[in-house]
């Protein structure tokens, strides 16, 4: 699914109208209906209802959900926020609508104004819409100011008044939602951890807008949902031999961190590398052996040994961060071609050696969690600036960051893709370790590396959903995602995917 800009969510309306021989007047009640729809199914709908409107057309949307459930028999309480001129002219006519039934509207001009709200009333926040572009301030800062601090239901239209849809919302004040209903589809804003005390649960309404429109916008930005992972999976020749599927290695594991390199080796060997191999200390390899035995081992201590045989490589978890870690890095930017996978401790080394990061193969996957990405690249004020500064970094750097968070984003060429699968069980040591794995045994089985790691989060956060059949977002583990990886693949692959 593409996200849109403000800008384009406009010209989307304006598309529709033209294309389908639609009024605006028309697309707002198609709109307006769809929100009543849903608000009539939901168990608060006999409590005191209060809408508030500003006069743009989030406004109208407002004022005729307010006659809407008028007409189902539900009286709501009606607020303008009056500044003494008129409103566009939708909203003005769905406010004749509403005195030609006779229902009262009260208009709000001072705080002297602000109605008292009860603890058990829903509030609908029809005031300002998606195309904001500036900080809430007089009357609107305080009419949401008022709304928060009654503590009650809040449900927004469209976007949570005073949220932007791509810009960071600083320490601006924002109408907090526990629910959104967000038209037609996702906006960047509803991916970004730092807004979501704002928008609650979103629910995407589908408002009947034009399809050919959505079709050919052009967006560097978009989320990965099963569609597009049934595109890009493979299902295996049955006459096909191990070898086929390339030779993964892993550089991972310390005597301290002995975990991370046990998970994502098994990550790996269950994600479909035909050979794993892996290096750690000695004094660890039996370790790794009583867990994996299908896993091949190296021994860090004898040396680099030839890479040639290796399809991919990923290094980083449990690896430590000393000068023996940073020596064997250095030794593997130098030797290997190939892409690789660098995660953990190996980006927590680059960040001390921003040599070794211009020095990386070509085609290379980093994947930094926020943190790291800072250290790698400097902080960030915010979650819109990281992003944007991963989308400039892969636009001019010949590798793949795999931003991770709630949606991670896969950033490439300075498209971003932001990952829809997995859940909060996933915030726990070890899901990166794992990730690691599979993305790894996806490189070395000969995906192109923006694949392998859209693949591989989206796999990662599946096989995470469906863990859930038997454990709770509290009790799941790492090695609980390695299990249901199985399970992950079937579910994504269809059943016309090319053979590989």
């Amino acid at each position: 699914m593409k996200l849109l800009s403000a800008t384009q969510l406009q010209e989307w309306d304006a598309y529709t109208m033209e294309h389908e021989s639609i009024s605006s007047i028309d697309l707002m009640e198609r709109a307006a209906t769809a929100c009543t729809k849903w608000l009539l199914k939901q168990p608060f709908n006999q409590h005191p209802i209060f809408i508030f409107c500003g006069k743009g057309n989030n406004g109208g949307d407002g004022l005729t959900i307010a006659r809407q459930l008028f007409e189902a028999g539900i009286t709501p309480c009606i607020y303008i926020a009056e500044f003494g001129k008129p409103g566009t002219d939708n909203f003005q006519e769905n406010l004749h609508r509403l005195h030609l039934l006779g229902l009262a509207v009260q208009y709000i001009s001072s705080a002297a104004l602000l109605p008292a709200i009860p603890e058990n009333a829903v509030v609908i926040d029809a005031l300002l819409g998606a195309g904001l572009n500036k900080p809430l301030a007089g009357l609107y800062a305080m009419i949401v100011q008022h709304i928060n601090q009654a503590n009650t239901n809040t449900i927004a239209i469209d976007v949570p008044t005073g949220m932007y849809i791509d810009r960071h919302v600083n320490s601006n004040i924002v109408i907090k939602a526990l629910h959104t209903l967000t038209f037609q589809c996702y906006k960047l804003c509803f991916l970004i951890a730092e807004n979501a005390p704002y928008f609650g649960q979103v629910h995407i309404l589908d408002i009947g807008l034009h399809a050919g429109f959505f079709a050919s916008a052009n967006t560097n930005l978009r989320m990965i949902e099963l569609e597009d992972i049934q595109q890009y999976i493979t299902v295996r020749n049955p006459f096909a031999h191990k070898g086929k599927f390339g030779h993964a290695l892993l550089m991972a594991g310390s005597t301290e961190k002995m975990g991370a390199a046990i998970m994502a080796t098994g990550a790996a060997l269950r994600s479909g590398a035909g050979l794993v191999t892996t290096q750690v200390p000695a004094v660890t390899a039996a370790v790794l052996n009583i867990h994996y035995p299908e896993a091949m081992l190296l021994i860090r201590e004898n040396g680099l040994n030839d890479l040639t045989p290796y399809t991919a490589l990923g290094i980083g978890p449990g690896l430590g961060v000393n000068e023996i870690a940073a020596k064997l890095l250095h030794q593997i930017i130098t030797h290997y071609q190939p892409p690789m996978v660098v995660d953990a401790d190996a980006l927590t080394i680059l960040s001390q050696h921003h040599n070794l990061l211009r020095q990386l193969p070509k085609g290379s996957i980093l994947t930094p969690h926020p943190k790291e990405f800072d250290r790698l690249f400097g902080t960030s004020a915010n979650e819109f600036e990281r992003i944007e500064k991963a989308l400039e970094l892969s636009a001019v750097m010949p590798f793949t960051i795999v931003l991770k968070g709630h949606f991670t984003l896969v950033a490439h060429e300075g498209q971003g893709c932001f990952n829809t699968s997995g859940n909060v069980g996933l915030a726990k040591g070890g899901s990166g370790d794992v990730l690691t794995g599979i993305i790894t045994a996806l490189l070395a089985q000969g995906y192109a590396p923006p694949i392998a790691a859209q693949l591989g989060v989206y796999l990662h956060g599946i096989a995470a959903d469906l863990a859930l059949e038997g454990q709770s977002e509290e009790s799941l583990l790492a090695t609980d995602v390695i299990e249901y990886l199985g399970k992950a693949f079937n579910y994504c692959k269809p059943t016309d995917a090319f053979v590989h």
